[in-house]
């Protein structure tokens, strides 16, 4: 009896530790607190929220949205201060620009969000972290229910890293090859 309990315990132990290997890569809890903070700054920088500041819209496709607007920031995250790009999506098909500009929080779908962590968090994506927000600042899910946080896509066939790796210039960014980079 006592081989028995040996054995399922070990095993069970050896389950978990493969379940925690096999985590995704994005959507877990430090992931979501941490774009959590991620949005609190936007809001205090007005790149997000109710009274964000607002550009002209151009025209974008799927996945982001009709409509577009892009803002580059920065943004300080636990102690780290990095490149923040901030996409607002705007729809449906059809939207134009003149109806976003009257009315974007009635065409606001989604905020997109790229922002550079610190050297070390994932240097094989350049150590981008991403984020899908509604407009009212809780995180997208997927179809699976997991939190559009963190390394969206990586290692796979869909989401933000595997559309944004075939971007030039090897910095995973389709709008601009500046350097975003951010003076601590």
């Amino acid at each position: 009896m006592k081989a028995a309990a040996i054995i399922t315990a070990g095993g069970l132990a050896l389950a978990g530790a493969a379940l925690a290997q096999d985590a995704a890569p994005f959507g877990q809890e430090e992931d979501v607190t941490y774009a959590a903070q991620l949005w609190d700054d936007m809001v205090e920088a007005d790149l997000a929220g109710e009274g964000a500041v607002q550009s002209f819209p151009y025209p974008g496709t799927d996945p982001h949205g009709m409509m577009l607007e892009t803002f580059y920031a920065s943004a300080t995250v636990e102690g780290h201060t990095g490149a923040l790009i901030v996409k607002r999506n705007y729809g449906p098909e059809g939207v134009t620009v003149d109806q976003v500009l009257g009315a974007p929080s009635e065409h606001l779908g989604a905020v997109t969000v790229m922002f550079q962590r610190e050297d070390g968090y994932d240097p094989e994506t350049n150590n981008w972290f991403w984020a899908k927000y509604l407009p009212d600042g809780t995180l997208d899910r997927n179809p699976n229910d997991m939190a559009l946080a963190g390394l969206v896509g990586k290692g796979a066939d869909a989401g933000c890293i595997a559309c944004h790796q075939g971007a030039g210039g090897e910095d995973y960014l389709f709008t601009t090859d500046a350097d975003l980079a951010v003076a601590e």
